[in-house]
């Protein structure tokens, strides 16, 4: 697995790759889940959390960096096995609440043929096992109280109620708010204007990693460039 340790120590850990990244966040006693993978990868998720904590009741909490299908299918059944408590933002709360996922719309010819013709059905026949939250998050929120120098602030853009997680002011994780393969720009985002502010958002904490649901991590010095870019081709 790979692993990433702030100045303070906190260690965060990649235990879901492929298709969809999952992340363990750990302060040495407690743990925070960050997204949960497509379905198949179920077991491998359990069992890799397993490793990491030894007692169930020490994964404090399942931070969801937004609802669509591909982040979200294990969240009920994590739930389930460790107790563990919800948090999502609230535009996106009544998605979780009944399986269902936010719209999705293409940032490129073929991304935008696809989803303008299908993208409806086939979010439809992506429905997941629906869940009730726990905690809902508007703009920030801190996980000071859990033990974690930790704030999830609002970064909306490929969805409505995407989220990040802002770990010791070093490293985010930031789901789909970026890519990390050749380009921070994904081929879905329901709007890239609020997209690109959301990384602006992003630049303006201290953080100098960027970890991404989809790809690998990003530096400070490529989204910065790649800020840039956008805000200049989107007239912002």
């Amino acid at each position: 697995m790979k692993k990433w340790v702030t100045k303070n120590g906190y260690e965060i850990y990649q235990i879901i790759y492929g298709r969809s990244n999952s992340f363990l966040l750990s302060n040495g006693e407690k743990f925070i889940l960050i997204d949960t993978g497509r379905e198949n990868k179920y077991k491998t998720l359990v069992q890799r959390i397993e490793k990491l904590v030894t007692d169930k009741n020490a994964l404090e909490a399942l931070f969801l960096t937004h609802t669509h299908f591909d982040h979200v299918e294990n969240a009920a059944a994590i739930k389930d096995k460790f107790g563990t408590q919800i948090y999502v933002h609230e535009t996106e709360a009544e998605f979780l609440r009944k399986g269902e996922n936010p719209r999705i719309k293409g940032t490129n010819f073929i991304a935008k043929v696809f989803t303008d013709l299908f993208g409806t059905k086939f979010l439809s026949m992506c429905k997941y096992r629906p869940i009730e939250y726990n905690h809902l998050i508007h703009d920030k929120y801190s996980f000071e109280l859990l033990g974690f120098n930790a704030y999830a602030i609002h970064t909306p853009g490929h969805t409505v109620g995407s989220i990040s997680l802002v770990v010791d002011n070093q490293i985010a994780i930031v789901g789909d708010a970026m890519y990390g393969i050749f380009t921070a720009f994904p081929p879905t985002a329901e709007n890239p204007k609020l997209m690109i502010e959301s990384w602006g958002k992003l630049l303006d904490s201290d953080c100098t990693i960027f970890l991404p649901s989809h790809g690998t991590a990003n530096s400070r010095d490529f989204l910065q460039r790649q800020y840039t870019k956008y805000k200049k081709r989107y007239g912002l």
